[in-house]
């Protein structure tokens, strides 16, 4: 396992990091504006290099040289529940998206400047499909044909790994060019369930069982929109299943991943550190903040599992 350099912008919680330093990676550089995410980062990497907060006024020449940028640049633009969102709040999503859908293009002046070996970015499956495929095709024409990079885009679903319908775009690109393919990525043999990573009955606090009013507010919320023929409604799972996409909103209500308790008992929410296993982040992992901001940061960062195995398959071309 040799050695190599990067850096983790728009940082999160460090679940990217987790993946590349699980190949040999060391970090010279972490950008990350929530104060929220910083304590958690902070307590887990202890975040000995630069740590800055917001990228956009950061000069690039002074990040440190690394081989591989890493960036999970922000979502909500290009997601199906932000754009819908922004839509029913008549405001712009994507690019025209002035607080988040450009930083993007923050991403694209460090590659410009800095000329890393290799970059790995994610973000959200319909940023292929947002504004009829023009946002996706600005970031590959940047890509490619402004910084000269050979780029490999590979929608991957995170459920091969942890009991979660999660599906997320990766964009692996290279300086120089390579045999670099898809084909080789190792997907586990055995599939995990929810039982898998739900804890011990008499672990989970009882305030995790929704209360009265609002499990009958959300069936009744269910029941309006199947009158409706629509698909809204609470996902309600047990141990035998996997999860629909756990969301940063997962705090408001828990509705889209409610846990069965049988017939005598309200669902209840998963806890934070079931929402942590869920992502694919060991026990050993600090949740050192309230449940409302861990629901938010779970539902915000990347399927451990997946990284690892995306930083396993650049690692020859590292």
């Amino acid at each position: 396992m040799k050695e190599f350099t990067f850096i983790d912008l728009f940082a999160g919680i460090g679940g990217i990091r987790l993946g590349f330093e699980s190949i040999g990676g060391r970090c010279v550089f972490t950008s990350e504006w929530n104060e929220w995410s910083k304590k958690t980062y902070q307590a887990n990497f202890g975040a000995d290099e630069v740590f800055v907060g917001d990228i956009v006024p950061y000069p690039a020449e002074d990040i440190p040289d690394h081989d591989v940028l890493l960036a999970g640049f922000p979502c909500q633009p290009f997601s199906i529940a932000g754009v819908s969102k922004k839509n029913s709040m008549d405001r712009p999503h994507g690019f025209e998206c002035t607080t988040q859908g450009t930083l993007f293009f923050d991403v694209a002046r460090i590659i410009a400047a800095k000329q890393p070996k290799a970059f790995m970015l994610e973000n959200v499956k319909n940023l292929m499909s947002h504004n009829g495929g023009q946002t996706y095709q600005i970031i590959k024409d940047t890509l490619e044909k402004e910084l000269g990079y050979y780029i490999f885009p590979k929608v991957i679903d995170g459920q091969h790994w942890v009991p979660q319908h999660r599906e997320r775009i990766i964009i692996v690109g290279f300086r120089n060019e390579t045999d670099f393919t898809w084909d080789k990525l190792a997907l586990p043999e055995k599939k995990t369930k929810l039982s898998d990573i739900l804890q011990a009955k008499n672990e989970v606090h009882a305030k995790y069982t929704l209360s009265d009013k609002l499990w009958k507010y959300l069936q009744d919320h269910a029941a309006k929109h199947k009158a409706k023929g629509n698909g809204f409604g609470f996902g309600l799972v047990t141990g035998d299943d996997i999860s629909r996409t756990l969301s940063a909103r997962y705090y408001k209500d828990g509705s889209e991943i409610l846990i069965d308790q049988g017939k005598r008992k309200n669902p209840r929410r998963l806890t934070p550190r079931e929402c942590a296993r869920l992502m694919g982040f060991d026990d050993s992992y600090k949740i050192v903040v309230s449940d409302t901001q861990a629901y938010k940061q779970f539902g915000n960062t990347v399927v451990v599992p997946v990284i690892k195995a995306v930083a396993k398959l650049m690692e020859p071309y590292l």
